[in-house]
């Protein structure tokens, strides 16, 4: 029998008691343990078949102390040590060391020995199992290499991290914390006492802060913090608490943001709003404001004099006397036309003064539209041109005074909304799986460089966010982060939308526009879907690269373009550079750092936490208290493709907590299903799909006449954003022209 050792055979047993020991080895050959024994003097007498089909040694190699040279050499001598000090003392031993499998590879194994001892104690007999101990070694490798990148990224995080027990004291801090307040963290455990906070600040600071480890609520304050130099700044405190299964508090995690330069931004906001009041009160003219369905919102003081009448007698300007009677109804006809079809209004036409007098005015509305093309609210100008030279010489100095002043307010907004909305860098990456923090690994390193970067992955799986957050570790994060939908934008307006346009480039240019580039300026610029960047845009883009400078449409200006540049795409650019749709050269300007962001199947370790995250947003926004997560969900959760990625996981989940009626939530079954047939490499519909897309599409096209947008446009009618009719006329290669009457 294979692992047995005659030296141990019985001698002079009867037939029954050898069937009965050959039955007991046949056992401890099979049992799933490595098992030994050896000798009172620790030489092994005795190998069960497991032990020696792993070392790939025979029974004699292994006996005596040939068992040795299985034993890893930098493991052997402190193994001997701790077996010649058992056999010494004839007590149980423990030690762990690596043991050579048959193929060559050592894996590590705990040695335990255990003596047998006769009636006066002496031992003679030792008898010994090996327990491979390889995943646990690596499981804690693993488990230390985690905990330094953790403190590594936390330590990395502009802003100031900090965790506190359930009870609210201070336990650990960030490196960025410590350095400014230039103290210890024993004495910023203290903070209460000390002078951390603002004196002024410190009651309401204490009273928040008490409220919230009472009553478990998450908290929120701005306050103002002193720096090691003794300087005040303005900060944003955040802090959740850590809750477990039954919903106990565990602990607290808080963020404090500096919000010093947001702060100034607001006061300086604030007197941009009252100095522009000024302004348009003092406007040689009559301005005014009104809603997407053309009612009246403001009037400047100028329009208020004039006529005479309050703001709400003016509302009703159609039937009130304020226009002359004879064109009344003229007025009345193009300002409906107007509303109906978006285009900008100029007409002529007799209004009353306070006195009674009739003059001649010019008057001009002009929409102001969204990012999807969707009118938002009308401006209108009125101006006196019963004297048409000297109000012609007003109105361009108040056109021009008005341009000014919103470009200004523009700028200053955008870079404001950046620093309200973007708290610190992977506020919105949640994961810890290998493929995410290869991506983080990417940020990390690339985001403090000017490099340009292309962040290729499938839709839905998050590249905006890695853009941003590559721009708020960047030296630029202080400016303005903008983003760009290149698919989204008709091809005969991306040039302008881009590089800005001079007054009179083309049809409709009626003043001069800024582009994104000029408004992203010391900041950041992100082309989303660059791939459906039409070829003379492409190229416009390429010089922008190359020579940092750029100029508008119908211009002959350069403009320096002082702009970090951040590309994102879903397409195979290898194989539109080889169908001659996308330009080799403009590729390897972009290329020069790529990340790949994977698709959420490939990172399925992340999904419950994801969940969680998702389900308190939403269960926030929806003000429900949803404790817990049906583990049946996750696992299906886990299980499932997911082939929109993080997009559809987002969706799901909402719609589950918008459902859930109790405290634990789960997702059915069937929203999965439905969706489970795999969509091909391509990503694109079926053939028959993108027919009757394209069908619909049309026949929308048609009855609009050519037009996309407006309230009878295409868009509208199917019900879709006109960002999204865009995109879909450019995937299916629909000539929009040949509908238009």
């Amino acid at each position: 029998m294979q692992g047995y050792n005659p030296r141990m055979a019985p001698a002079g047993n009867s037939p029954e008691q050898a069937r009965q020991a050959r039955d007991i080895r046949l056992v401890v050959d099979t049992i799933p343990v490595l098992a030994w024994s050896a000798r009172s003097d620790g030489s092994a007498d005795f190998f069960n078949q497991r032990w020696l089909d792993y070392t790939g040694l025979s029974t004699d190699q292994a006996l005596d102390s040939g068992w040795k040279i299985a034993i890893h050499p930098d493991d052997l001598a402190p193994m001997m040590r701790t077996f010649q000090e058992a056999v010494h003392s004839g007590k149980p031993f423990e030690v762990e060391g690596r043991l050579r499998r048959r193929d060559g590879a050592f894996r590590w194994f705990l040695f335990r020995g255990n003596p047998l001892l006769d009636e006066s104690g002496r031992v003679v007999k030792w008898y010994g199992t090996n327990t491979d101990l390889e995943e646990r070694k690596r499981a804690e490798q693993a488990l230390r290499s985690n905990e330094q990148s953790l403190r590594r990224i936390v330590d990395s995080i502009p802003g100031f991290v900090c965790t506190l027990n359930a009870a609210g004291e201070v336990e650990l801090l960030n490196r960025q914390l410590l350095e400014y307040f230039g103290k210890t963290p024993e004495e910023l455990k203290n903070w209460a006492a000390g002078d951390a906070v603002h004196p002024d600040d410190l009651p309401r600071v204490i009273d928040a802060w008490r409220r919230s480890v009472e009553t478990g609520e998450p908290y929120s304050l701005e306050l103002r913090q002193r720096r090691a130099d003794g300087v005040y700044r303005w900060f944003q405190s955040r802090a959740l608490p850590a809750r477990d299964t039954e919903g106990r508090i565990t602990g607290w995690y808080m963020l404090l943001t500096d919000i010093d330069d947001r702060k100034r931004a607001e006061e300086v906001l604030r007197s941009n709003e009252q100095s522009l009041r000024l302004v348009i009160d003092s406007i040689p003219g009559f301005v005014a404001t009104l809603s997407a369905k053309g009612e009246i919102e403001l009037v400047n003081r100028q329009t208020l004099d004039y006529f005479g009448k309050t703001l709400e007698e003016l509302k009703n300007w159609a039937s009130n006397g304020a226009v002359h009677p004879d064109d009344a109804a003229r007025m009345s006809d193009a300002w409906t036309r107007a509303i109906e079809t978006g285009e900008p209004l100029d007409l002529e036409s007799r209004s009353r003064r306070a006195d009674g007098v009739y003059r001649w005015f010019q008057v001009r509305w002009r929409p102001q539209r969204d990012a999807e093309g969707r009118i938002v609210r009308w401006y209108t100008l009125v101006t006196d041109i019963d004297e048409r030279k000297r109000a012609e010489d007003e109105l361009e100095k108040a056109f021009e005074e008005i341009k000014r002043l919103k470009d200004r307010l523009h700028d200053e907004n955008v870079v404001l909304r950046e620093q309200i909305d973007q708290v610190f860098m992977f506020e919105e990456i949640v994961g810890s799986s290998p493929a995410l923090k290869t991506v983080l690994s990417s940020i990390l390193k690339v985001a403090p460089t000017d490099s340009t970067v292309l962040i290729t992955g499938e839709t839905g799986t998050g590249k905006e966010l890695i853009a941003r957050a590559i721009h708020k570790g960047s030296q630029r994060a202080g400016h303005a982060f903008v983003s760009v939908n290149c698919a989204a934008i008709p091809s005969s307006l991306i040039a302008s939308e881009l590089f800005g346009h001079e007054k009179g480039a083309f049809t409709g240019a009626l003043q001069q526009r800024r582009g994104r580039f000029e408004l992203a300026h010391s900041g950041t610029i992100f082309l989303d879907e660059v791939g459906d960047l039409p070829a003379e845009t492409q190229i416009a883009l390429l010089r922008v690269l190359q020579e940092r400078q750029f100029e508008r449409v119908g211009g002959n200006r350069l403009i320096p373009a002082d702009v970090r540049v951040i590309a994102a795409t879903n397409r195979d650019l290898s194989a539109a550079i080889a169908a001659g749709t996308f330009r080799a050269d403009l590729f390897y300007r972009l290329n020069v750092f790529p990340i790949h962001v994977p698709p959420l199947r490939q990172r399925k370790e992340d999904i419950p936490m994801l969940v969680e995250y998702f389900v308190q947003r939403y269960a926030e926004k929806a003000k429900k208290e949803i404790r817990r997560i049906d583990k049946a969900t996750l696992a299906l959760c886990q299980s499932y493709h997911w082939p929109g990625n993080i997009r559809e996981l987002q969706n799901i989940v909402e719609r589950s907590v918008i459902l859930c009626s109790g405290d634990t939530l789960r997702i059915d079954e069937s929203w999965l299903t439905s969706q489970d047939a795999r969509p091909d490499s391509s990503g694109v519909l079926t053939e028959s799909l993108q027919n009757r897309e394209k069908e619909l599409i049309e026949a929308a096209l048609a009855e609009s006449k050519g037009r996309i947008a407006g309230p009878n446009g295409a868009a509208a009618k199917l019900g879709i954003p006109r960002s999204t009719l865009d995109f879909r006329i450019k995937r299916l290669k629909i000539e929009t022209r040949k509908f238009a009457q």
